[in-house]
Parts: C-alpha cells; sequence; structure tokens
C-alpha cells in the first residue's frame, strides 16, 4: 500500500486505453481533484466510457457495468 509503482513503462505501452467514469462518484470531489480528467490525463489517449453511478456500482448497477466495460474494450 505506500510502495510507488513505477508506471513509465504502462504509460508507455502502444495500447488502447478506456477511462471507466462514473458520472455520480463524489468519493473524490467534483473539479480538479475529482476522478475526471485529474486521474484520465495520465492516459494521454484513451477513450472516455462513462456511466451513471457511484464507485459501487458495481453493486447497484452490475448488468450496466458490464455492459460498459465490453464498449470500454472495442477498438
Amino acid at each position: 500500500m505506500i510502495d510507488k509503482l513505477d508506471l513509465k513503462k504502462f504509460y508507455a505501452l502502444d495500447i488502447p486505453k478506456s477511462y471507466l467514469n462514473c458520472t455520480e462518484d463524489t468519493a473524490l470531489p467534483p473539479g480538479e481533484f475529482g476522478w475526471h480528467p485529474r486521474m484520465s490525463s495520465g492516459l494521454a489517449h484513451y477513450r472516455l466510457v462513462q456511466m451513471p453511478g457511484s464507485h459501487e456500482v458495481v453493486f447497484t448497477n452490475s448488468a450496466g457495468l458490464a455492459e460498459k466495460l465490453v464498449e470500454a474494450g472495442r477498438d
């Protein structure tokens, strides 16, 4: 939990990347410290996939989450 990961190789990979953003997730406050675009900006080029729900969407809308994961994995 405290060891810092070296993600340089990950960010340099030439693979498609997607970022799934749950629009009602307020675990981080919206705005400059929110999930998107702050966390997603490190991916450079990526597909943004959004859905309603919080960070517990796996419990509240698992079928919708599964559909969005399939969408995020498409080329």
